[in-house]
């Protein structure tokens, strides 16, 4: 089943030239953004704060309402629509981080007080997450969201490119009140963007009878039903599965893990730079094919093989014997895992009803935002016990044992995207 566009008799207009799908880009650049300043002022403050257990307490503490509330933050973007959980969520957001930046001013920071931060932005994230993801079939045409993945994609790197070193000379220059202030500013400038963004209707019910034979509920009985139409859904079923297996192999190595194996080769804070960096062109260079082309024939064997590309170089990562060689690897990992990535996430988008959109989207995020998290711990103790190169060889198993499940569903192999 594929999604609706607005519009839909009109020729359609390509992604990057609709001022809609701009304005949706520009509020989502800046969020990102101001995420990435505001994590850097909490790891700093944290620091400056507490013993290295409390630092860690803190920017653990977000990840847990995250992790408990996304679900239901696919319920409320498909009972209220995602443009209004999305606006709800980044104002909140933007309140309780320009509040933390006038405590500060008044008092010195307490460990309970970042952790109370955290939890609170946390929760709010918990809800931007999956509306925001939700957004892109009610603002564009089926066949512009493999070009919405791929410019989605361009600004999660800038975002990481620009956000930490912004976040960085804030803190130098006036400390974490300024970062925490410039963060809370990014999510302000970015709320007159989500307000002018234009959203589609749903399709009729005559045009999605999945959706009509939906009864009005509680939200438990929605998220059971959200849960229901995944686990029904000849497409949507393997592709979470897909998703849930290759993150957590792909998580551990390219995190923890790279840090892990930096410190054993020598490579030092500079050489894992380095290759960090290699890994963002790679990502970024797959989003900008698929942002210009707009389109990939047999979308879903295509993602497939390119997960499945991408989890032999994490394999090869380990037994690279230099840094300019490691950064060679991770500009292949980069490219095809992003452009598998991006193509999920189009495949995802077109094959959800609309009514349940927000929630299939909450349960995509769960396993790449807040589960897949949890291999850290078990790739550290991993690589203390056997080192590097076995734990990233059965990482990269477990990244391609998602891609040859998606191999063995033909309806998913065969998948395409819309033209």
């Amino acid at each position: 089943m594929t999604v609706t566009a607005p519009a839909a008799e009109a020729p359609q207009r390509p992604a990057h030239r609709d001022a809609n799908v701009r304005r949706w880009l520009g509020a989502y650049t800046l969020s990102m953004i101001g995420d990435s300043v505001y994590y850097m002022a909490l790891a700093w403050a944290a620091a400056r704060t507490g013993s290295a257990s409390q630092t860690g307490l803190v920017l653990a503490a977000g990840s847990v309402p995250r992790a408990l509330l996304l679900l239901g933050g696919g319920v409320l973007a498909d009972r209220l629509g995602p443009r209004r959980v999305v606006i709800a969520s980044d104002t909140a957001r933007c309140l309780v981080i320009l509040g933390l930046a006038g405590a500060l001013l008044l008092t010195s920071p307490t460990v309970w007080m970042l952790i109370a931060v955290a939890l609170v932005f946390g929760a709010a994230d918990a809800l931007f997450l999956p509306a925001v993801g939700a957004l892109p079939p009610r603002i564009t045409a089926p066949g512009q969201l493999a070009r919405v993945q791929g410019l989605r994609g361009l600004a999660t790197r800038t975002a990481n490119v620009v956000g930490a070193p912004l976040g960085g000379v804030a803190v130098a220059v006036g400390g974490p009140v300024l970062a925490f202030a410039a963060a809370g500013v990014l999510f302000a400038v970015s709320l007159p963007l989500l307000l002018a963004v234009r959203m589609g209707p749903l399709p009729a019910p005559d045009e999605a009878p999945e959706q009509a034979a939906e009864p009005a509920g509680s939200p438990w009985r929605e998220l059971v039903g959200g849960l229901r139409h995944i686990r029904r859904h000849p497409l949507l079923g393997p592709l979470m599965l897909v998703v849930a297996v290759s993150e957590l192999g792909f998580v551990g190595p390219l995190n923890l893990g790279l840090v892990l194996l930096s410190g054993e080769r020598g490579w030092g804070a500079s050489g894992m730079g380095w290759v960090i960096a290699a890994f963002g062109i790679g990502a970024g260079a797959s989003a900008l094919l698929l942002a210009v082309r707009g389109h990939v024939p047999r979308a879903g064997l295509v993602m497939c093989l390119t997960v499945l590309v991408g989890a032999v170089a994490i394999a090869a990562l380990a037994y690279a014997p230099s840094v300019p060689l490691a950064a060679g690897v991770a500009v292949v990992i980069g490219l095809f895992a992003g452009l598998g990535g991006a193509l999920c996430g189009a495949l995802v988008q077109t094959a959800a009803d609309p009514a349940y959109l927000g929630r299939v989207t909450s349960v995509s995020t769960l396993f790449t935002h807040a589960l897949s998290p949890l291999s850290y711990p078990v790739t550290g103790a991993a690589v203390a016990l056997w080192g590097t190169g076995p734990v990233f060889v059965a990482s990269a198993l477990l990244c391609a044992a998602g891609a040859v499940t998606g191999l063995a569903v033909s309806r998913l192999r065969r998948a395409e995207l819309p033209r």
